[in-house]
């Protein structure tokens, strides 16, 4: 398989494991209900204020692997954005950066290298927190796609890429556009395993195809027809038969797509249309717009998507905030199609959908809006580092939620709840020590995550006060008291208050012999010194 090589790679394809972990400092909770109260909202929706890279390791120990869909605007390098790793070596956040991360190679690095060095590790995190059921979906234009495509070959693997959509993004090239009119970007899409089957909604101008009206018209919509014999044969048998109409006896040239109790039953319903042409007759079936509830059916997505168009994410914005904030933002409609494909038959309304470059917040705004039109229960996790983050991404999530607009412009709001955090301190000091100021909840969580790869979610008691939980029939204690040692021995083996068959305890020193250790099944381990980095 083709590799990418560039300067500065093999100082970033394991740089995620060197991001520091630091912990989420929750600021406030908005509800749509009641804005007044700011109080934790464990709504699992949440706007997180800081560097991408390192809210991607923060939210480990909670989603790894959880992550139903992922979408991401990232930077296109075009060489005229302010983006934060942007293409003047002089900016002092590349400099510093590079410095550490890249080292003196850093000096050499062009535009393309320096963007290839900032995604490599935020992709290596992505993979991580996505499902193994899940997909990602990435915009970008000529200017990296080649090279994203190869490193995503990397990351998730050739066998996972799913495909890259052209998007017609733009009405026309402008009038002051020079040579070819470049009026498409892409979306690259992949999954974490490798899929059988993709169903999305039809596009506008796929659902103007279905014309044709019967009976069923107010529940099911339009029509369009569909040939039931197909030119190809195999060596089913049940799919050769006759079929009746008018007197006439009718067989297929091949074989028909049905076998012969659903295809009757199709004819008796009034869902078959017969044809004959000099002799010849063609036999189709009713693909309805709508299924028998009224619901829109799904269909193939193809590979070029027209519209909607970056003109109308303009607007969606000035609508909510009264004036242009971004240059070409993403219009909420096309992450809400993406955020509707359907994968192996699956199709749950209930899952987690991240964005680690937020922006303006379009893709909770897709999330919130989607819910509201198919009843689902997404949750949404945006990442922004800019500092716009609280008076332009939380902000139109609050007026998305509450409504905007005036009069005939006015929008419903869509109600809903989310928590906004800031990134906090480190789990560990520039010594190496446990961070303590951050709190011991948090250390208890990281601990539990580094040993079981799972969230933390048994509520602490004062019985089993330094007990995490039992997983796969192995007890964790983390015996810990920020202001003194704490020593595990035979007179302190009462803090294990749960059976198990083995026992995993964290404390500051052991004074258990090895062959108690090994009679009781306990493994000692050291604080802070056995305490994993991931």
């Amino acid at each position: 398989m083709p590799t990418l090589t560039w300067i500065g790679k093999d100082k970033v394809v394991n740089h995620h494991h060197e991001v520091p972990y630091r912990v989420l400092e929750h600021q406030y909770g908005f509800r749509s209900e009641d804005e007044g109260d700011r109080s934790l909202t464990n709504s699992g929706n949440k706007i997180i204020h800081g560097d991408n890279l390192e809210a991607l390791k923060s939210l480990l120990p909670e989603y790894e692997g959880r992550v139903r869909c992922i979408y991401i605007d990232p930077p296109y390098n075009t060489g005229n954005e302010k983006w934060v790793y942007n293409d003047n070596v002089n900016d002092p956040k590349i400099k510093k950066w590079l410095g550490e991360v890249v080292g003196k190679q850093g000096e050499d690095l062009s535009r393309h290298d320096k963007w290839l060095c900032m995604m490599y590790p935020r992709l290596k995190l992505l993979h991580k927190l996505l499902a193994e059921d899940g997909a990602i979906f990435i915009s970008v234009d000529d200017n990296e796609e080649k090279y994203l495509h190869l490193i995503m070959d990397e990351i998730f693997g050739k066998q996972c890429f799913i495909h890259k959509l052209i998007w017609k993004n733009k009405y026309g090239p402008g009038a002051l556009t020079k040579g070819v009119g470049n009026v498409h970007e892409y979306i690259i899409c992949y999954s974490k395993t490798p899929i059988e089957s993709v169903a999305a909604p039809l596009s506008n101008e796929e659902i103007k195809k279905y014309k044709l009206k019967d009976e069923k018209y107010p529940i099911r919509g339009g029509y369009i027809t569909q040939p039931l014999a197909t030119k190809s044969k195999d060596d089913r048998a049940n799919l050769v038969y006759p079929v009746y109409y008018n007197g006439n006896e009718i067989w297929p040239d091949k074989q028909w797509i049905w076998e012969k109790s659903r295809l009757y039953k199709a004819i008796e319903n009034k869902e078959v249309v017969f044809n004959e042409t000099n002799g010849k007759w063609s036999v189709r079936f009713k693909q309805y717009l709508k299924n028998e509830q009224g619901i829109t059916r799904l269909g193939k997505p193809i590979s070029i998507l027209v519209g909607p168009y970056n003109q109308d994410g303009t607007s969606e914005l000035v609508s909510i905030f009264g004036q242009k904030l971004f240059n070409n933002p993403k219009p909420q409609e096309l992450i809400q199609y993406l955020l509707s494909w359907v994968f192996n038959g699956d199709s749950t309304k209930d899952y987690i959908v991240l964005d680690s470059f937020a922006g303006s917040g379009t893709t909770a705004h897709a999330v919130l809006n989607l819910n509201k039109r198919d009843g689902g229960n997404r949750k949404f996790i945006l990442v922004e580092m800019e500092d716009y983050a609280e008076s332009i991404t939380a902000e139109r999530v609050r007026r998305v939620m509450r409504g905007y607009g005036e009069g005939k412009n006015a929008t419903a709001g869509t109600g809903g709840a989310f928590d906004y955090y800031e990134l906090g301190e480190p789990m560990f000091d520039e010594e190496k020590n446990l961070n303590e100021h951050i709190g011991e909840e948090k250390i208890r969580e990281y601990i539990y995550y580094t040993e079981t790869k799972r969230h933390l979610e048994r509520k602490r008691t004062e019985v089993s006060k330094y007990l995490l939980d039992t997983h796969n029939a192995t007890g964790y204690y983390f015996y810990y008291e920020r202001d003194r040692l704490t020593t595990l021995g035979i007179d302190t083996l009462h803090i294990v208050t749960e059976r198990a068959e083995q026992y995993v305890i964290y404390a500051d020193v052991c004074t258990l012999s090895k062959e108690d250790m090994a009679a009781k099944n306990i493994v000692f381990k050291k604080i802070p010194r056995d305490i994993k980095r991931f």
